[in-house]
């Protein structure tokens, strides 16, 4: 496949940075919102047909270089056997791990409970243009685990499973280990079924340190990595808020690493080991100002690029619901046409 995102990852040089977003097949694009009016969240996700719509509709609306697989990051627990609902206000697990004296015991990993998304892959792979990659994707095991304990995401700062973390570490380790242990045949189906990419989604990394971060979940992250880069398919590996420990994302790590808006990109640049790629990372709220604002973050860029090929233009965290979709795709349309 001859495709521009797929060669960046490989590290050959090209004419401009490829575009894709996080969130990008999602309530930005006014067909998704059609889409809602009739499906509910869930329904979309199961639907092979439906899934594959929405994952190519960023493709078609905005011109995005690479699809990424409509799902999300909690079908983990869920094929653990954890009962989660999807609302309004965010995805709710009805008996969170919380207040259990064990929680690892209380979990039931059934690996054919993914198996509809491996369909939804077959039916993408089947509609994408021929020079679309698909990205896979799964949550890393902190944030996915701050899910299972808290039970809920309205508290960004996960309280109950911070504490348990900090008071129960043999216990969290086990529960870590499981949800690795499952994202690894998850990860390894996805590549079996067609993806090009895998990308690794640690939303919540800021919220312990580095160091503890390091003990308990960077085996788990490497875990994960190793099975994915065996296979020949590219790893990229997004530790949002994690700061200077940035300089810990090493080659045996990820392939690319995706920063944050926390920092300016030449700063990551620095701290971030030299064969290590970088994805990212313009500030999303910067899409609710003008397009004249707009271009003017978008031209800082052009000087890193001339120095930094190995680099995939993104946002620094997903799309807002709210931004405007005329600037999403006029961000799509001055990278494709800037000389680089």
């Amino acid at each position: 496949m001859q495709s521009i995102f797929l060669d960046t990852l490989q590290g050959k040089q090209t004419e401009r940075p490829p575009v894709w977003f996080m969130r990008q097949a999602g309530r930005v694009l006014p067909n998704y919102n059609q889409l809602k009016e009739k499906y509910t969240f869930r329904e979309l996700m199961d639907d092979a047909k439906l899934a594959a719509e929405v994952t190519l509709m960023p493709i078609h609306d905005l011109g995005v270089d690479a699809a990424i697989l409509f799902s999300d990051i909690l079908v983990i627990p869920n094929a653990m056997g954890m009962e989660l609902e999807f609302t309004d206000h965010g995805p709710v697990f009805n008996k969170p791990l919380k207040g259990l004296a064990n929680p690892a015991d209380h979990l039931n990993p059934d690996p054919a409970k993914l198996d509809y998304i491996y369909g939804a892959i077959d039916e993408i792979i089947r509609q994408r243009p021929a020079n679309i990659p698909l990205i896979g994707f799964c949550g890393a095991p902190l944030t996915t685990m701050c899910y299972m304990l808290q039970g809920i995401s309205s508290n960004p700062n996960f309280p109950d499973a911070i504490k348990f973390l900090f008071q129960h570490k043999k216990e969290a380790k086990r529960v870590i280990d499981a949800i690795a242990d499952l994202s690894v045949v998850y990860a390894k189906k996805q590549i079996e079924h067609g993806i090009d990419a895998f990308q690794l989604f640690e939303t919540h990394a800021n919220l312990i340190p580095v160091e503890l971060y390091n003990e308990l979940f960077m085996p788990a992250v490497k875990q994960i990595s190793q099975a994915v880069r065996e296979t020949g398919t590219p790893f990229i590996f997004f530790p949002k808020g994690i700061g200077t420990g940035l300089k810990y994302v090493t080659p045996d790590v990820a392939d690319f690493v995706s920063i944050d808006w926390q920092m300016p990109i030449e700063d990551a640049r620095e701290i971030v080991h030299a064969e290590v790629g970088l994805q990212g990372n313009l500030d999303p709220r910067h899409l609710y100002a003008s397009q004249e604002e707009i271009e003017k973050e978008l031209e800082k860029f052009k000087t890193f690029f001339h120095k930094n090929s190995k680099w995939i233009f993104n946002l620094g965290h997903g799309f807002l619901p709210d931004i405007p979709y005329e600037n999403a795709k006029f961000v799509v349309d001055w990278i494709k046409r800037t000389d680089w």
